[in-house]
């Protein structure tokens, strides 16, 4: 039985020529289903839960259907792909709503390390204990995801050395957060976080991946795995998004398959030994995505990110074919045999300057998503 899954998107909005440019309270008082980010230059969809892939693919083209018409009416705009301000504007914030607190509380706290654009992707899983595991696992792999989604290794006109510059520039917050043992313990720390004011809401919890619902953090209902840079290419989106699904599938059918149970690592101290590596991942990914060095959380041993992504397919990969998936999963080997976004952008930039990279760039995310709304979701976006 398939998931149901979700995506949040925040995408940047600017001139064919790479400039961003921000008009999300604009574009938030216009069209239905956009919400705006504390800084005007990006803005943020969601799309509704579905288990079906199919459903997914139109869910994500159709908004920027909706939303490339509106920018026509306000001039020659457009939508910029990447997670960093690629071209510049970096020095200075862009406030969306000057009279909301929370919004003045990020732009005193983080500046502009905060104006980055991503994909989350929700996963529900309703019962709670399930959840909390499924965190714990996914937390402990989700350098992997980033390795497959890095498009970010532009930053303020400058190449900057790191395949995902947001992923290595956004703050983490609370900066230490623990593999939850369970529900109540999660419960007990959030609280303690609120009431020490490292978060100001229980929407402060800046991780790579974390516990999501309704009634936040009693009511949970998903898994919402937040490291990943923005994927524009739909296919890869879902490619990567049925690679997570397969493997919690795998989870779920598995119940060893927990990190505090499973690991190589001394029981003493394994969940802080744990938490310790994965954090270590995650800088090396965010430098050298798929090439970055690593060490696997099961066996303590180094292995590179390309490798256990190999690794990690084939073993998910009879749970996809069972599930009805495996065709959406295909693609993550295109994405390890020609690179990521941010590989095939350097490679282009070793003959081209970051400004005709992105100019590129932005004319075929237009170019594919064109295609795919008239191939596949024409008469969706008709009576849409």
């Amino acid at each position: 039985m398939l998931l149901s899954k979700g995506f949040e998107v925040e995408m940047y909005t600017g001139t064919p020529a790479g400039e961003v440019v921000g008009f999300s309270d604009k574009i938030v008082a216009a069209l239905d289903g956009f919400v705006r980010e504390p800084d005007a230059r990006n803005v943020e969809y969601t799309t509704a839960p579905f288990c079906r892939y199919e459903h997914l693919l139109c869910e994500l083209i159709k908004p920027r259907v909706r939303l490339r018409d509106y920018l026509k009416t306000l001039g020659n705009y457009t939508i910029i792909p990447g997670s960093t301000l690629p071209l510049g504007g970096a020095a200075t914030f862009y406030r969306s709503d000057p009279k909301n607190p929370y919004h003045t509380y990020i732009e005193e706290t983080y500046g502009t390390d905060v104006v980055t654009a991503s994909i989350h992707i929700n996963i529900g899983i309703s019962n709670l204990e399930e959840l909390i595991r499924a965190c714990r696992l996914i937390r402990l792999e989700a350098p992997l995801y980033l390795a497959l989604s890095a498009s970010s290794p532009f930053f303020d006109g400058d190449i900057t050395g790191f395949h995902s510059t947001r992923w290595q520039l956004f703050p983490q917050t609370p900066a230490d957060v623990p593999l939850f043992e369970s529900h109540l313990h999660h419960i007990r720390w959030v609280e303690e976080q609120m009431d020490k004011g490292t978060m100001q809401s229980v929407r402060h919890l800046w991780s790579s991946v974390r516990p999501n619902g309704d009634r936040r953090p009693y009511n949970l209902n998903r898994l919402e795995l937040r490291i990943c840079d923005l994927v524009t290419d739909p296919l890869h989106l879902l490619a990567i998004t049925a690679l997570l699904e397969a493997r919690l599938d795998q989870m779920l059918k598995t119940p060893s398959l927990d990190p505090l149970h499973s690991s190589a690592f001394s029981s003493q101290s394994r969940a802080e030994d744990l938490v310790a590596i994965t954090l270590d991942n995650e800088k090396a990914v965010a430098k050298q995505s798929l090439n970055a060095q690593l060490r696997h959380w099961q066996t303590g041993k180094t292995v590179t990110a390309h490798e256990w992504i190999s690794q990690l397919y084939e073993e998910v990969y009879p749970f996809a074919k069972r599930s009805g998936i495996a065709c959406f999963l295909n693609p993550v080997k295109q994405i390890l045999r020609n690179g990521n976004q941010a590989q095939q952008w350097l490679h282009k930039a070793q003959t081209s300057s970051p400004t005709e990279v992105m100019q590129g760039a932005i004319a075929q995310m237009q170019h594919q998503e064109n295609q795919l709304a008239r191939d596949i979701c024409t008469p969706a976006i008709a009576y849409a």
